[in-house]
Order: structure tokens, then sequence, then C-alpha cells
């Protein structure tokens, strides 16, 4: 089974509508719809990682979101690569060349942020970069588990 490993400050940083949103919350809820969308029924693991503290929980199914907290996702990144067995299995996405280095050198796969996120938005032609705030109401309902 394959298994995604996501820099997620790192993707942030190459898509533009997500940098300009107002707080890093924003962004980060922004980032997992988008993810939440790309991997819908695919049979994956998915680990999404973010320097520092959660603020408000992101409600998500299929991907499993860890904050770094005082130490940095890098740190956190590389210790979850070094716990798998079958790294051949794995996908790291991250632009950030030390993580690239050692993701490679562990056997890993590596997509850098901006080529990933092209193929985020290729995909199903549902994800639109240029409108961060439009929310669908399910979509949101669901984020903040509104029934």
């Amino acid at each position: 089974m394959l298994h995604y490993i996501i820099d997620g400050n790192n993707l942030i940083g190459k898509i533009s509508s997500l940098k300009k949103l107002p707080d890093k919350q924003s962004a980060r809820e922004k980032l997992v719809l988008l993810l939440e969308k790309y991997f819908l029924g695919k049979k994956i693991i998915v680990s999404l990682h973010f320097d520092g503290f959660e603020n408000l929980p992101i409600k998500v199914s299929g991907i499993k979101i860890y904050y770094s907290q005082n130490r940095s996702a890098d740190e956190i990144i590389t210790n979850e690569i070094e716990k798998i067995k079958n790294t051949k299995s794995v996908i790291v996405i991250s632009s950030d060349t030390e993580i690239a280095y050692f993701a490679k050198v562990c056997g890993c796969q590596v997509k850098s942020s901006e080529n990933f996120y092209k193929e985020l938005i290729s995909s199903k032609g549902k994800i639109d970069d240029e409108k961060p705030t439009d929310f669908n109401k399910d979509e949101f309902k669901k984020l903040f588990g509104i029934e």
C-alpha cells in the first residue's frame, strides 16, 4: 500500500492562494480539503505534517494530521520515515532539500511540492486555486462537524 508523507507547511508555501489566506489555520483547512478530494477513494496511507501546535481540530477522513509542537515538522517526518519497513512504498512530498535527500537515501520516492501541486490541480478538474475561500456548504459543515 502506498504511503504519502506530506510536508504541509512546505506545500502551503508553494500554493499562492493558500499563502494569501489571512491566517495559518485557514491555509491548513483549505489544504486538507484539497488533499481529501485528491485522495478520495484511493487505498493509501496519508500522513500530513505541520509545524507547531494544533489550533482548531480539522475533521478529515483518510488523512492523519500530525503537529510537531515544540519540534520541527522535518524532525517528525524523518522519524516517521525511519520507522517504515518498506520505504519503497513511501512517497514524500516536500521541496525541502534536506527532507528530500534523507527520503531518497532511505529508499523513498520524492515529489517536490510544486510537482505534487500540479497533480492536485490537474486531477478531476475539481480544485480551483483562484477561489481559496469558496467553500462548498457541505464541505464546510463536514469540516466543522455541523450536522
